[in-house]
């Protein structure tokens, strides 16, 4: 059977979750190696009022059909980029991608991570501050990682530190 296994880049909003998976996913085509990149927000991103479906069951069940589709394509690594607050949310996760995963949490002080994203065009990014100043003074999301890795130099750095923690 091959070696498949899967990387989860999470954090609060702006540590650089979506860019540094990108520069990973660039790294691993360049590598050569069967991979899929996955921004878990747009699995989830969705308003259906009544559905009797929360957010986290629908991420789960998106999550379990990709994964199955990129597997029988021959896909060795998963890189999936989100900000997880919970271990119900990662136990479900890890339950959907069906495979050994390792999770890595990004930080960045507050002032890049202001900068970062009050310099999106996205009206919303304006939302994802306020969440991110409130996840670092609560803590959220802490203790969920198997490696704590700081954003703030070159993205390439911290992509290949990244995969240097995940022994890729």
């Amino acid at each position: 059977m091959t070696d498949t296994r899967a990387l989860l880049l999470t954090g609060a909003y702006g540590t650089g979750k979506s860019t540094v998976a990108a520069e990973i996913a660039d790294v691993l085509e360049a590598r050569e190696v069967p991979y899929a990149a996955i921004d878990l927000d747009w699995l989830c991103w969705s308003n259906v009022p009544g559905s009797g479906h929360d957010q986290h069951d629908i991420l789960a069940r998106n999550l379990v059909a990709m994964t199955a589709t990129y597997r029988r394509a021959g896909v060795h690594r998963i890189v999936l980029a989100g900000s997880i607050q919970d271990s119900v949310t990662l136990d479900a996760i890890r339950d959907a991608v069906g495979m050994p995963l390792q999770v890595i949490r990004l930080t960045a002080p507050l002032n890049v991570i202001e900068a970062r994203l009050g310099a999106s065009p996205a009206s919303g990014r304006a939302d994802d501050l306020a969440r991110a100043r409130e996840w670092l003074i609560a803590g959220t999301g802490e203790g969920l990682e198997d490696a704590i890795l700081e954003n703030v130099g070159p993205v390439r750095a911290t992509a290949l530190r990244a995969l240097e923690l995940a022994q890729w």
